[in-house]
């Protein structure tokens, strides 16, 4: 037997009528007396084995007729083309081993959301739910590749906090011993502090938000890539989002081009995503707005069917900047221009997929943040240490979140969030 090889390189390499030796799981299977017709699949892709009577023996034989999907095999055999099998390429086994047979699998082809959710343990091994994970694999990692090369430093913020940075209405409480605390929603004060002597910070997390949002783009739990930058301001700020997902996008693109299309998503859509992205300001998006018919006025927060309005027809990602300072957080920097706005910019993807980012420049007055924090009614002794960060050697600094499963769901052009995690965390589910 020869050693095992991935299913990706024996078709890469195939040659007719040489022998390989593969390893994975029964994907499809049927039996048609004294042939067997599997399809196997790995983690690289899947073929098709045909076990015959006469090519290997009996007891294998016997072993492929009776292996349910999701069987684990070890298969010997030659491969030849076959035009009619789903990779164009056909293994002719010599032998069939069932390693780890399987009972009857729960899932068959048309199943509800429910009942996929419920055995999502096992819905993941599917086609699709691979590729999107190797989509989002790709994307991590350019973005850290991007990162690295223009001077970021990687840090480790806590999870476990007694600040709400954007308000309490939707932290997770926890007792923490003998005091309440909270798991965070974002990491982004922990990463400021660190900017005084790191200049340029991020941090992948995983953050909480206990919103009752039932939406296609929501989650309880979601992976958090936060970034702080020393001397930056908010234009600054946008230029890091342009360079940063357009690297995302393009390594996906390099990388995972047959995940995209098996996912239905063009490839080719994605090459337009490069800098500048359009910058539109809100006061102009109201406008545009309230011309399409939407019932809005200045002061309103931009919603999911607002953002689709302005960004359906995009091809690239669009800034929208200076939202009103009532909506948005209290640390976000007063424009000088007009008050009644924070240079700040949300980042909608296009098609109509939404926010992906939401940035600012940060408040450097530290008596500006602590009036803001008491017209919030929000207490000031946990925040002192956060206020010291503007008492010593404070700096023009800015920064910005971005929701990692956001991202992949507008690049792969998924219909819905929860398929952008292995095992989302929603308002109706923590389980499994």
């Amino acid at each position: 037997m020869s050693a095992p090889k991935s299913i990706k390189h024996v078709l890469a390499s195939a040659r007719t009528g040489e022998e390989a030796t593969i390893r994975g799981w029964i994907y499809r299977t049927r039996s048609s007396g004294a042939i067997v017709f599997a399809v196997v699949r790995d983690s690289s892709g899947i073929i098709q084995v045909t076990a015959k009577k006469g090519n290997l023996p009996d007891a294998d034989l016997g072993a492929a007729k009776s292996a349910a999907i999701e069987s684990s095999v070890i298969v010997t055999g030659k491969i030849f083309e076959d035009k009619r099998a789903p990779s164009g390429y056909e293994m002719r086994a010599s032998s069939f081993q069932v390693i780890g047979a399987a009972s009857p699998f729960p899932i068959t082809e048309y199943q509800s959301e429910e009942l996929l959710l419920d055995n999502r343990h096992l819905w993941i091994r599917s086609r699709e739910q691979t590729a999107v994970m190797k989509v989002k694999a790709s994307i991590m990692d350019g973005a850290r590749q991007w990162l690295k090369q223009n001077d970021f430093v990687e840090v480790t913020p806590p999870i476990l906090t007694q600040n709400a940075c954007e308000g309490g209405v939707t932290l997770f409480k926890l007792k923490y011993f003998d005091r309440e605390a909270f798991l965070s929603q974002s990491a982004q004060m922990y990463l400021e502090a660190l900017i005084f002597s790191l200049d340029r910070v991020y941090s992948l997390t995983p953050s909480f938000r206990a919103e009752k949002s039932r939406t296609t783009r929501h989650l309880t739990e979601y992976w958090h890539l936060e970034l702080e930058e020393a001397w930056v301001d908010n234009s600054g700020n946008m230029e890091i989002q342009e360079g940063l997902v357009s690297a995302m996008v393009e390594n996906a693109l390099r990388e995972r081009r047959e995940e995209l299309t098996l996912l239905g998503r063009d490839p080719d859509d994605l090459k337009e995503v490069r800098p500048p992205f359009t910058r539109r300001s809100y006061s102009d998006v109201i406008g545009e707005l309230k011309a399409k018919g939407h019932d809005v006025e200045f002061g309103c927060d931009l919603g999911a069917v607002e953002e689709r309005a302005v960004t359906a027809d995009e091809k690239v990602p669009m800034f929208v900047t200076n939202f009103p300072k009532e909506i948005k957080a209290f640390y976000m920097k007063e424009d000088e221009v007009d008050p009644r706005t924070v240079k700040c910019a949300d980042l909608l993807a296009p098609e109509g997929y939404g926010e992906i980012i939401g940035g600012s420049e940060r408040e450097t007055d530290v008596n500006k943040l602590i009036e803001r924090l008491n017209n919030l009614n929000i207490p000031i002794e946990a925040y002192e240490w956060y206020l010291d960060l503007r008492r010593f050697g404070s700096v023009p600094h800015s920064g910005f979140g971005l929701g990692i499963e956001r991202v992949v769901r507008w690049v792969c052009k998924l219909e819905h969030i929860r398929d952008a995690i292995p095992f989302p965390r929603t308002v109706a589910r923590v389980y499994p």
